[in-house]
């Protein structure tokens, strides 16, 4: 069965830093996409970055554009979501989703979703 594990979501001050994890398992990890959505409280759910299969390219959001990187270890089957100068803004559930060649920002181009990880940013 096809996995997605997130971690690392915790309350922080605005400012700090965090990095989230998404542990997936179940398929062969370095074939898809790997995304970062995030749902924040009263919204829907949005598009926060993109990684290609192999890492060599990257897509971000207008509003973490320049504070966000995401990165992914295929060998680890771990896709990461490097977060500075957080804003509170920035609260919200943090979901890795698992994407085909064609998945862009649309979030019905994806096929897998992890539960999601809490972050919480105080001002």
């Amino acid at each position: 069965q096809v996995q997605l594990v997130e971690s690392g979501g915790r309350l922080v001050q605005a400012g700090d830093s965090l990095r989230l994890s998404c542990a997936a398992s179940g398929f062969t990890f370095s074939s898809f996409r790997m995304s970062w959505f995030r749902t924040p409280p009263g919204k829907e759910r949005e598009f926060v970055a993109s990684i290609s299969w192999s890492g060599d390219t990257t897509d971000y959001a207008d509003s973490v554009k320049g504070r966000f990187a995401i990165s992914r270890d295929n060998a680890k089957n771990s896709v990461y979501l490097q977060m500075n100068s957080l804003k509170p803004e920035d609260t919200a559930v943090y979901i890795c989703a698992r994407g085909r060649y064609y998945s862009d920002r649309r979030a019905n181009t994806y096929v897998n979703w992890g539960q999601g990880t809490q972050v919480t940013v105080s001002s």
